[in-house]
């Protein structure tokens, strides 16, 4: 799981909660601009793991051997993710993990979270249907999630549809 810095990653909690009931290994990562301005609740979402030994988050530099993936959710993810990773940028270990997910033809499934006026850029518009192009689930639409104005997202945090990227997964692996 990668969560961007969008403001909704404190309850990305509530993911691994539910990822917990159908996964055998649950691995929160976070990209290190967002640990640098904001520290992500590692406890909260390590609660979840269930890896053998303690967890922890590294500086990006330092090299360790990550699970296998079998399957990615990239929630909250920002405009500015969406961009970068459809543009094929790895300034960023998640950035990279993603990435190299489409290369490896995983199911991935990312849930962005953004307001009307970063949605109404045409790039964001773009970068959307060439993930979903690459077979990348992007949940995004009215009927997912309702778009806010600009300086409101804090308002909505508390419809933010977790479960829908589990779904999202799940129909991906056993299509």
């Amino acid at each position: 799981m990668a969560a961007a810095a969008s403001g909704d990653d404190a309850r990305a909690g509530d993911l691994i909660g539910a990822a917990r009931d159908i996964a055998r290994f649950v691995a929160p990562g976070s990209n290190h601009y967002r640990l640098a301005f904001g520290p992500v609740n590692v406890d909260a979402l390590g609660a979840g793991n269930r890896a053998p030994g303690p967890q922890r988050l590294q500086r990006p530099r330092r090299t360790r051997r990550a699970a296998r993936a079998d399957a990615i959710i990239v929630a909250p993810a920002t405009v500015n993710t969406i961009n970068k990773w459809a543009a094929g940028i790895c300034d960023t270990l998640a950035l990279g993990i993603l990435v190299e997910a489409i290369g490896k033809r995983l199911p991935v499934a990312a849930l962005p979270f953004t307001n009307r006026a970063h949605a109404a850029h045409p790039a964001f518009g773009e970068n959307v249907a060439k993930l979903r192009s690459w077979g990348v689930t992007v949940l995004l639409g009215p009927d997912i999630y309702p778009l806010h104005d600009p300086g409101t997202g804090s308002r909505y945090l508390h419809l933010f549809p977790w479960a829908s990227t589990i779904e999202a997964i799940e129909r991906s692996t056993t299509d």
